[in-house]
């Protein structure tokens, strides 16, 4: 009976590493598969089709104004120089020239802006002046039409968006100060109240026009600066983290080799205590072998001295390794997440793959818990003769997000963790919208990382 109980219990465990196993191996090649299609969508990045990179070009805002400005410099054309060639009698070339360079002058402000103001203020003079009709005008606006005013106030608010307020005002003086022109010059049309309604209308309609021009360019302005600061925030933020993580890295590579050479430097040491029939040469050897460790070790905590930082403290307890993963997941559903863990890692492994394993397992848990509220949380170890690997997947977030500016250096802080002993870290979304980091790493990452060198 007991030993028929005992074989179930073995079977069982037997049959739970299988399965773990098998898991963790489709984790891998799921992983695979989704990395290969990352990298097919990286490169239909690179490589995108001429509809999207208009598309892509339409979000930058210097194009959308562009576009803006040319859809109504095409409409406003065909309805000022017909207007101009009927109402007021002007030659049609003339009205032709001079049109286009009204309906033109805001594409050319963006980038000269003299060239634009001089080449709208000469049509603006000469539309008016061109008219072989003069008795038209007490019958129509006079000296700039409907569709001239609407071309200086597209005019005079580009020309302020692009170049500030100081552009726009003189501009705006100078439009209004060529509508009074003629006041002075033709007695007759000043007359009329026909000027003095053009004057009005313009004067009122550019004026508002420019008011709002400027308090939008003063929103887009402190927009980008805002956008510029968070931009320049986020990057030294990335930076730093990335510097603190391969410190971290650092001291905790530090703390294996040192553990490593101490033992070397005292077996060294106290080996013709221990062994009092060896030679003395054999003795001298030894010595001189204790003495290279000591220097070692001495040369590693200078190093460490200088990549220590004055907010540093000295960690006082031993460096986690797989025994602790089981509390590291129990104190991680204590804090309220769904965490499951199952199978193991046989054998004997290296102290810096168990930190390795370890680190990234908690980096990718945080991970979870941060971007995924409420998901479940599923870790799955397995191990082979070669290789220790954890797969950790996660679902949906079903609690609401907190957004964070900034990408954060989890998963490069994994990936260079893994690649720096010889392993593998691959992480990505799965096909039900959750999260899955796959770690591999070698079981000696010494012997790993030379056969990764030579392969």
């Amino acid at each position: 009976m007991r030993r028929t109980a005992k074989r179930r219990s073995t079977r069982r465990a037997e049959k739970a590493e299988r399965d773990a196993a098998a898991k963790a191996a489709k984790a891998e090649e799921a992983s695979q598969r989704k990395a290969a299609k990352a990298e097919k969508r990286a490169a239909r990045r690179e490589n995108p089709s001429r509809i999207i990179v208009m598309f892509r070009r339409l979000r930058d805002r210097q194009t959308a104004q562009v576009v803006v400005l040319s859809v109504i410099a095409i409409a406003l054309y065909p309805i000022l120089v017909p207007v101009h060639a009927q109402l007021y009698g002007t030659y049609l070339p003339v009205a032709m020239f001079l049109g286009a360079a009204a309906v033109t002058a805001p594409l050319i402000s963006r980038h000269r802006p003299r060239t634009a103001v001089a080449l709208f203020l000469v049509a603006a003079v000469l539309l008016p002046w061109m008219a072989i009709l003069p008795e038209a005008a007490i019958a129509v606006p006079w000296p700039w039409s409907v569709p001239m005013i609407i071309a200086f106030v597209v005019f005079l608010m580009a020309i302020t968006l692009q170049h500030g307020w100081r552009y726009g005002l003189f501009v705006l003086v100078a439009g209004i100060a060529l509508v009074m022109l003629p006041a002075g010059v033709i007695p007759d049309i000043s007359a009329s109240g026909g000027l003095i309604a053009d004057l009005i209308v313009t004067a009122s309609v550019a004026s508002a026009a420019y008011l709002i021009a400027v308090l939008v360019a003063g929103q887009l302005r402190i927009t980008d600066e805002l956008v510029r600061e968070r931009a320049q925030s986020a990057q030294e933020l990335a930076r730093r983290e990335l510097i603190e993580e391969r410190t971290r890295i650092a001291r905790e590579l530090h703390d294996v080799v040192a553990h490593s050479m101490s033992l070397i430097q005292v077996q060294a040491s106290t080996a013709r205590y221990r062994l009092p029939d060896i030679p003395d040469d054999a003795a001298s050897e030894f010595d001189a072998i204790a003495a290279t460790a000591r220097t070692s070790l001495g040369e590693m905590r200078r190093i460490l001295g200088v990549l220590r930082t004055e907010d540093h403290t000295a960690e006082l307890a031993p460096q986690r390794g797989i025994d602790q993963l089981a509390a590291l997941v129990e104190t991680t559903r204590r804090a309220g997440a769904d965490v499951s863990l199952s199978g193991r890692v046989k054998g004997d492994v290296d102290a810096s793959a168990q930190i390795a394993l370890y680190r990234i397992t908690q980096e990718a848990l945080s991970n979870a818990v941060r971007h995924a509220p409420g998901a479940a949380i599923s870790v799955a170890l397995s191990s082979t003769e070669e290789h220790i690997s954890a797969w950790i997947a996660n679902g949906t977030s079903t609690e609401p997000v907190a957004h964070t500016w900034g990408g954060g250096h989890g998963v490069r802080g994994m990936t260079e963790r893994a690649e720096l002993l010889g392993g593998s870290v691959q992480a990505g979304p799965d096909a039900a919208g959750g999260w899955v980091v796959s770690a591999r790493l070698p079981r000696h990452p010494a012997s790993g990382a030379a056969e990764k060198g030579t392969a």
